[in-house]
C-alpha cells in the first residue's frame, strides 16, 4: 500500500464517521424530497457556502428548497424575491447570481441544470469552482474540487506549510489533481472529506491534531508544526465598513411591502457621504431600484 492509499483510506474512513448530516449531501438514492431537485439543491448549497459558515447557510438554504425547489420556480420569482430571501448571508449578489442562473437553466437547458462541466461554467455566475462543486456532487463527475480548507489540509499535509497562498495557485491545483483517488466514487467522497477535515479539524487557527486521521503523515506536524513566513490572507473588517452600511440598507428594503422613501433610508446610518454612496453602489449592483419622488425597493 502506496502512502497516497493509506492517505485516502485514512480520510475516507474518518468522513463516514465523523462527517457532518448536511441535507445538500444526501445521496441521490437516498434523497427524501422528490419534489426538490437534487442537482439545484447542490448548486444552491455552493454558491451560499462560499464565505459564509454552515450553521448560517442551512436555514436559509432549507427556505429556499420550500420556496423554489426547481431552477424554474425561482426563474419565475423576481429578483428581488432572492435577494429578500437571501437574509442576512452576506455578499447578496450571489442571490442575484443565482437568479440568472436558473433563469438561464430555464430558458437553455428546459429546466435541467446540465451534467457537463463546461455547460455549467458557462450559467451565470457560476465559476470554475462551483461548476466543478456541482459536477462533482451533484452528477458524480471526476473532477478536482479545491475550496480554501482542502488548499489549507493539503498544504499542511503535503508541502509542510502551515498555511496556503493568498490565492489558489497553479501547484496547489496540480497537487489536488495528484492526490485525487483513480475510483470516480472514490473521488467524489475525497473531495467533500478533505473540505470535512479542513472545515472541522485541520482549522486555520486552531488545528486540533489530536484529532486528526492522518497526523502521522503530515509533513508540517513533522516537521515541528513551522510559523508560517509567507504573506497572509488579510482579515475582513465589518463594523464601519460600506458592507455594513449596504446590509443595513438592504434590510429595511426586504422588510418593507411598499417602496421605500429617501428618509427612511437616511436615519440607518450616521454619515450621509458613506451612506449615499453605498445606496448608489447597491443600484449599480442591481440590488436596489430607484423609483420617482425618490423611493426604492429591490429589483422586480
Amino acid at each position: 500500500m502506496t502512502d497516497t492509499e493509506s492517505l485516502h483510506d485514512a480520510i475516507l474512513q474518518w468522513y463516514d464517521e465523523s462527517a457532518r448530516d448536511l441535507p445538500w449531501r444526501v445521496p441521490a438514492d437516498e434523497w427524501p424530497w422528490p419534489e426538490v431537485d437534487r442537482p439545484w439543491a447542490v448548486l444552491v448549497s455552493e454558491v451560499m457556502l462560499q464565505q459564509t459558515p454552515v450553521a448560517r447557510v442551512e436555514p436559509v438554504w432549507r427556505t429556499w428548497m420550500q420556496l423554489w425547489p426547481t431552477p424554474a420556480a425561482l426563474a419565475a420569482a423576481s429578483p428581488g424575491d432572492a435577494v429578500r430571501e437571501w437574509g442576512r448571508l452576506g455578499y447578496p449578489r450571489r442571490a442575484l447570481r443565482l437568479h440568472a442562473a436558473a433563469t438561464a437553466i430555464t430558458q437553455e437547458h428546459e429546466g435541467v441544470i446540465p451534467a457537463d462541466m463546461q455547460q455549467l461554467q458557462a450559467l451565470p455566475g457560476i465559476g470554475s469552482y462551483t461548476a466543478a462543486a456541482v459536477g462533482a456532487f451533484a452528477f458524480g463527475i471526476r473532477t478536482t474540487v479545491v475550496d480554501v480548507n482542502v488548499r489549507r489540509v493539503e498544504a499542511r499535509l503535503v508541502t509542510g506549510a502551515q498555511h496556503a497562498a493568498p490565492s489558489l495557485t497553479a501547484a496547489e491545483t496540480r497537487l489536488a489533481e495528484t492526490l485525487l483517488p483513480a475510483d470516480d466514487a472514490d473521488a467524489t467522497r475525497w473531495n467533500v472529506a478533505v473540505m470535512e477535515l479542513g472545515a472541522l479539524v485541520c482549522k486555520a487557527t486552531t488545528p486540533d491534531c489530536n484529532a486528526c486521521p492522518v497526523v502521522a503523515q503530515c509533513s508540517w506536524v513533522l516537521a515541528g508544526r513551522p510559523a508560517h513566513d509567507g504573506p497572509r490572507k488579510k482579515a475582513q473588517k465589518w463594523h464601519g465598513t460600506d458592507r455594513q452600511v449596504r446590509g443595513k440598507l438592504l434590510a429595511v428594503l426586504r422588510e418593507a411591502t411598499a417602496p421605500v422613501p429617501r428618509t427612511e433610508l437616511d436615519i440607518v446610518w450616521h454619515d450621509p457621504g458613506q451612506r449615499d454612496r453605498c445606496l448608489v453602489s447597491l443600484i449599480e449592483d442591481g440590488l436596489v431600484e430607484a423609483l420617482p419622488r425618490e423611493r426604492f425597493r429591490l429589483p422586480t
